[in-house]
């Protein structure tokens, strides 16, 4: 178990939007939950429902090997992401997008740590 000063350090390093290469590790509940994903980090990744498309069989399956971008991270020690490739996000993106977390463009590029948490959505 990776104990907090551990995370921090990781959390310091880490960029909104930036890529990461990772493989589709675990999906506990296709449709309902999201997917687990290995980044090569002492933590894991996730990729939360709402950014996945509405139907489960668009979803990257187990094994696959696709870039992700940082999307969040908070005190828990794990990376939320974004698929990059937009077969494996949501139909709506854009638009979804710009209702609950308009200020995604601003926020690429700046450290993880430099911004509140969003108040919707992952």
């Amino acid at each position: 178990m990776m104990n907090m000063v551990e995370w921090e350090e990781i959390r310091r390093r880490l960029h909104f939007g930036q890529c990461v290469f990772g493989r589709v590790v675990r999906i506990p509940r296709p449709g309902t939950i999201g997917v687990f994903v290995d980044i090569g980090l002492a933590v894991g990744g996730f990729v939360d429902v709402l950014l996945l498309p509405e139907d489960a069989a668009r979803w990257p399956a187990e094994g696959t090997e696709t870039e992700f971008e940082v999307w969040w991270v908070d005190e828990r020690p794990q990376g939320r992401l974004k698929p990059v490739d937009r077969h494996f996000l949501r139909e709506d993106f854009d638009e979804w997008l710009s209702r609950w977390r308009p200020g995604w463009p601003q926020e690429r590029g700046l450290p993880v740590l430099a911004i509140e948490p969003p108040s919707h959505g992952t």
